[in-house]
């Protein structure tokens, strides 16, 4: 089990393979546990991704045998000792990658509702605690087959944090949520995909592979105006009633079949059918 090493140094590394930009936690040797440095780092190669044209789509992943083990042991020993939680919602860090698309998406983790472009998470190993709801808030989930989640709240004394309570059960349904936070029991790969949680559980030599060429067939096949709306609406209408989310797709379609990326779609399906 496991994923490519990523070059030393750098908390998150980054790097772009063709229109994919690839992210990975770059702390093996504490199992990508994340710590405030590491946390604003990847926000800051989120909203890096999110700049560049160039990116069409984002894979998560981690280096070693495991995706994060969630927060640091140090930061949770120092909470526990002093009895005081830091304000998570105030990071010293500049980078807002998907805020401003709603209230409710500007916080940590959360705010990958508010990207333009698709996030896959590449589960190579165990994800834990800030590890496993920051799978849960990518869009797309591929996992390795010896890989294990658990929420990891309840048996650390904790509630369920990151706005998780809300996000599993819209994932997975109220029941199957209820179990993996009430009882913290970790789940395989084939118990996520057969749950829902994660699209697929492959080899792990073939993970970031696969996640890099699904990554790489949405950048290519769809238009970057159309990924941004259906994201957009996705999680927005997680929030708005049926009516409202129809009015809004009518809205979006009058406007979108005026604009020069319709236009263009369309005139390459007609060449490539016609070839």
């Amino acid at each position: 089990m496991g994923s490519p090493a990523a070059p030393s140094g750098d908390e998150v590394a980054y790097e772009t393979v063709g229109q994919v930009a690839l992210l990975t936690f770059n702390r093996p040797q504490r199992l990508n546990a994340f710590t405030p440095s590491m946390h604003a780092r990847y926000r800051a190669l989120l909203a890096a991704a999110e700049a560049d044209d160039t990116v069409g789509s984002i894979v998560v992943t981690g280096a070693g045998s495991a995706f994060c083990a969630g927060a640091d042991t140090s930061a949770v020993r120092n909470v526990a000792e002093n009895g005081t939680y830091p304000e998570g919602d105030k990071p010293k860090v500049d980078a807002r990658p998907g805020y401003g698309v709603h209230p409710a998406f500007d916080r940590p983790l959360v705010y990958h509702f508010g990207l333009t472009k698709p996030v896959i998470a590449a589960i190579n190993g165990s994800a834990v605690g800030m590890g496993f709801v920051l799978a849960c808030c990518t869009d797309i989930r591929l996992i390795a087959h010896g890989a294990t989640c658990t929420a990891g709240f309840a048996r650390l004394g904790l509630p369920v944090e990151f706005g998780l309570s809300w996000i599993l059960p819209r994932l997975i349904g109220a029941s199957r949520a209820a179990e993996l936070l009430l009882s913290d029991r970790r789940i395989d790969a084939d118990e996520t995909v057969t749950m829902g949680l994660a699209s697929r559980a492959v080899e792990p030599e073939l993970l970031v592979p696969e996640a890099l060429s699904l990554g790489a067939d949405i950048a290519k096949t769809c238009t970057p105006n159309a990924l941004r709306e259906a994201k957009r609406q996705i999680y927005m209408d997680l929030f708005r009633d049926l009516e409202t989310a129809y009015g809004d797709a009518s809205t979006l379609v009058k406007r979108m079949v005026a604009e020069p990326e319709f236009r263009e779609a369309v005139a390459a399906r007609t060449v490539d059918r016609s070839s």
